[in-house]
């Protein structure tokens, strides 16, 4: 018994570190759009949590993935406009939430340093014929994602058009596959704990420092499960965007989680399986031209 404890895997203090600063964080950008009454509270909420990820991956490949998802989520948003509601709070509340969650990790930094070097990744070398597939295919199915949700017009479906976009990270059919479904995992495991967030809150979620409280907990004690499992984009980050999306969204004075939550499963649910049918079709078809060719077709 002893030996199958000592032999679960253990966080360092550098892990420890950086799941403070995800979890401060994602509390932080969370409680101050909630105080100051701002709208989009999902900007202000996820892009600390996806910041503090995508760090380990390269400033380039952070730069791509913060625009990806920002302007993806923002022209949605956008296109609901109408002749009695504007677009610039939308653009405002982006652009303020991206200020802040610099802000916020230059703190988070300051406060929780990691006390150790980490050793730099060195990123492989890649075919220009692979490089070409892979900014096709995910270009490709972004587009028709934010098409389909517009013509549906499901613009409640927040959650399901950021799965659609975050599996793409991935680059690949091979590495999507295992993503969309750790992704559906991920979303499975936030909707239930925010379900059990919500049985914790009860009616109190206007008493903000519960909800903050429980937000800090679920953060911290998820985000040390996805570093565990090697800082990549796998359950404990569906997790994280999760609950974080739902927390931002949906609740506030008066809201509860509960049909959010169960909607949003099922919706992200959908997504992917339609985004993993896309991915695999772009894959094959950019497969027979030998200058779109991926290194992993065989």
């Amino acid at each position: 018994m002893s030996k199958a404890i000592s032999s679960a895997p253990q966080i360092d203090a550098n892990g420890l570190r950086q799941a403070l600063r995800i979890a401060g964080g994602c509390t932080i950008g969370f409680t101050v759009s909630k105080l100051m009454n701002w709208p989009n509270g999902i900007f202000f909420t996820i892009y600390p949590c996806f910041l503090f990820h995508k760090m380990s991956d390269g400033s380039a490949f952070l730069f791509g993935a913060l625009g990806v998802v920002s302007l993806s989520i923002q022209l949605h948003f956008s296109s609901y406009v109408d002749q009695s509601s504007s677009i610039y709070p939308i653009i405002l509340s982006n652009g303020l939430a991206i200020f802040m969650t610099v802000v916020i990790a230059t703190v988070m930094h300051g406060v929780f340093p990691d006390v150790a070097s980490r050793t730099v990744r060195i990123m492989p070398t890649k075919a220009k014929e692979s490089i070409r597939h892979e900014v096709i295919l995910c270009a490709t199915v972004a587009t028709l994602s934010f098409v389909v949700f517009q013509l549906l017009d499901l613009q409640d479906s927040i959650s399901a058009q950021a799965a659609s976009v975050l599996i793409l990270f991935s680059l690949c059919w091979k590495a999507a596959g295992v993503a969309g479904w750790q992704r559906a995992i991920g979303t499975l495991i936030g909707c239930n704990a925010a379900l059990l967030s919500q049985l914790f809150l009860y009616n109190h979620s206007d008493f903000l420092l519960f909800p903050a409280f429980i937000l800090w907990i679920l953060s911290f004690v998820f985000s040390r499960f996805h570093i565990l499992g090697g800082g990549a984009p796998g359950i404990g980050f569906g997790v994280l965007t999760t609950f974080g999306i739902l927390f931002g969204q949906s609740l506030g004075p008066g809201q509860d989680l509960i049909y959010s939550a169960l909607y949003r499963f099922t919706s992200v649910s959908v997504a992917i399986v339609l985004s993993l049918c896309a991915v695999y079709i772009m894959h094959h078809l950019l497969n027979h031209f030998s200058v779109t060719r991926h290194h992993t077709y065989e």
